[in-house]
């Protein structure tokens, strides 16, 4: 199994013809899916910048946080977040240098145990001195 993306968990539902998405940035993918079972439109601003944030993996899934809370299945291959539930702008998304080094190294673990995150995001203790 390998790690799950946008361009593969973000799939038009079985009504619609597969490809219909399919000329969508990868990054645009979650809008779709959310205006597909929301039924309402969400608009998004190709200038707005909501600022920068790591994409770390969970449970097989490359995910990104939103300030508001929420988190969204990313991309690689297209390294910005839209968040469908608040809206705050485009985030763009720090990825590691060497993405496929990453997956790999997870493969074959069960899927609880498929978990990376940057070491700038890990929270160290501090010793009062």
């Amino acid at each position: 199994m390998t790690i799950l993306r946008a361009e593969t968990f973000y799939l038009p539902p079985p009504y619609l013809p597969p490809t219909v998405w399919a000329a969508e940035p990868p990054a645009m993918l979650v809008v779709r899916w959310y205006e597909e079972r929301a039924s309402r439109r969400i608009h998004t601003d190709p200038a707005s910048n909501a600022g920068t944030q790591f994409a770390r993996i969970n449970h097989g899934r490359w995910l990104a946080d939103c300030s508001c809370g929420s988190a969204e299945v990313v991309t690689p291959t297209d390294p910005r977040m839209w968040c469908v539930i608040c809206g705050t702008g485009w985030w763009q998304l720090t990825f590691p240098s060497d993405v496929f080094a990453v997956e790999q190294s997870l493969e074959g673990l069960p899927l609880a145990e498929q978990n990376w995150w940057a070491e700038e995001t890990v929270a160290r203790p501090t010793l009062e001195v």
